[in-house]
């Protein structure tokens, strides 16, 4: 088979992968990529079908894999509100479970107690569980009187 069909058909497996993001489609595509190579070194018919499956098969039983797994993890670095998450705070403005004022990496930002039926007092450090939109939920660091 002549070099530029495996070409085309890696272009239509290349296609087919952009849509469907299966990494199915784009491994054959490589596949199809080995085969034309080996179709212009001139090597037969035969030789091509050998390296498209030698291909695929390592394509789809070890890279692919691979790819889902890294594609499964979290990323490592938290950016924006994310990355306030678990950090320290002090209370500028008692925090209750409707309102409060604490200084957040610098900067003053409004606040809930986590537990409705806490009321953390000026002065006291407490973390940060979670954001939600401008406010942090937060929760004391130490046991509060």
């Amino acid at each position: 088979m002549p070099w530029f069909v495996w070409l085309l058909a890696a272009g239509v497996l290349g296609a087919a992968e952009f849509f469907t993001f299966t990494l199915v489609f784009g491994l054959l595509a490589g596949a199809a990529l080995v085969a034309a190579v080996v179709a212009g070194v001139g090597i037969g018919l035969l030789g091509q079908l050998v390296a498209l499956g030698v291909a695929a098969a390592a394509g789809l039983v070890i890279i692919r894999p691979i790819a889902l797994r890294q594609m499964a993890q979290q990323p490592l670095i938290r950016d924006g509100s994310d990355a306030l998450i678990g950090k320290r705070a002090e209370v500028m403005q008692e925090v209750t479970a409707t309102h409060g004022l604490i200084k957040l990496a610098g900067e003053e930002w409004s606040a809930r107690a986590l537990d409705e039926s806490l009321v953390i007092p000026v002065g006291a450090s407490v973390d940060v569980m979670e954001i939600e939109g401008a406010t942090a939920i937060v929760y004391p660091r130490e046991l509060l009187p």
